[in-house]
């Protein structure tokens, strides 16, 4: 086998690693590094009418750079008549895909930013929210700013659906971390739909189980659980949980530095609910330094069909020197 025969082989089995499906149903939307730091929040209420609220940027900010409103809904793949009016301003969504293993669990997002980026430079933290459709949970909402007070840092946002089996997502970082370093951060939050009533979701960090009660409708503003109010969201007041917390302690926002060692390159989360009955449609990570976000591994069938060429290409290789 000539040189270039073999070069061609590897050539064309990355070629069909890279077009094959990967084993992942959150996939990276954005990602925004520099002196930028993130609000998130959330609210649900079978009254579909409300307000949605973030903390006031920090003093001196005038510099929103995206904002982004997220909707769960349940039973409406289609997103059909699915909308939301946000601060006087209506907006439709962009179906991320459905959890078809319950329920037909749909996200969809909305960029926002042209109608809210003036109202919260100009010092707004909460705004009126009606929902159109009684299928809808209810809502996140994501601002990224500019913050002078912060030193560089990344801030990514991951959206879609959960896979049945699981979710992966890696943040990869060109220069080793040092998290005992003074003012090192790492935090990630998600949202969570359709989720109430001991219905759990885990999370792990670099290899470690940091929860396995995340979840509930944290966000609901009637005080009690129905169809159109089961969402929960990481955001600004909430206090990070605690490590392995209760049910009520998990408020979907967590630490991610305990997990982290010196001198690692990467830190790896696996989400998965094992009851396959709520919708992890959102993760937010902030974090120290300069950082790429990317998730999924590649399908089974695509490492069955890497390691056939490989050996292919290695009996290939023995016959000739035989």
């Amino acid at each position: 086998m000539t040189r270039k025969s073999l070069v061609l082989g590897f050539a064309l089995t990355l070629a069909v690693l890279c077009v094959l499906p990967a084993n992942a149903s959150l996939t990276t939307f954005a990602t925004f590094t520099g002196n930028v730091d993130m609000r998130s929040a959330g609210w649900g209420s079978t009254s579909q009418t409300g307000t949605i609220s973030i903390t006031p940027l920090a003093a001196g900010v005038n510099n929103v750079l995206a904002v982004y409103l997220y909707t769960s809904t349940f039973f409406n793949t289609t997103m059909s008549g699915v909308g939301v009016t946000l601060a006087g301003t209506h907006t439709g969504f962009t179906g991320l895909g459905t959890q078809a293993a319950c329920c037909n669990l749909t996200a969809g997002r909305a960029d926002v930013t042209s109608f809210m980026k003036p109202l919260i430079e100009g010092g707004m933290t909460s705004f009126s929210i009606h929902e159109d459709n009684a299928n809808q949970d209810g809502e996140a909402l994501v601002v990224v700013y500019s913050n002078a007070l912060l030193s560089t840092s990344t801030v990514g946002i991951l959206d879609g659906f959960s896979q049945a089996a699981g979710d992966n997502s890696t943040i990869s970082f060109a220069s080793p971390l040092h998290p005992a370093a003074p003012g090192f951060f790492a935090e990630m939050r998600i949202g969570d739909g359709f989720s109430c009533c001991s219905q759990t979701s885990s999370i792990s960090v670099n290899g470690t189980t940091i929860t396995n009660n995340a979840g509930n409708n944290d966000d609901s503003v009637d005080g009690g659980a129905a169809n159109g109010n089961l969402i929960t969201v990481g955001g600004d007041n909430d206090p990070f949980s605690p490590f392995l917390p209760s049910y009520a302690a998990d408020h979907e926002r967590y630490n991610l530095v305990p997990e982290i060692a010196d001198g690692d390159t990467s830190i790896n989360i696996h989400t998965v609910n094992p009851s396959t009955d709520d919708n992890i449609f959102l993760e937010l990570f902030h974090v120290t330094g300069e950082a790429s976000i990317s998730s999924g591994v590649p399908e089974p069938a695509s490492m069955l069909l890497f390691g056939t060429v490989l050996a292919g290409v290695a009996l290939r290789l023995r016959r000739k020197k035989a």
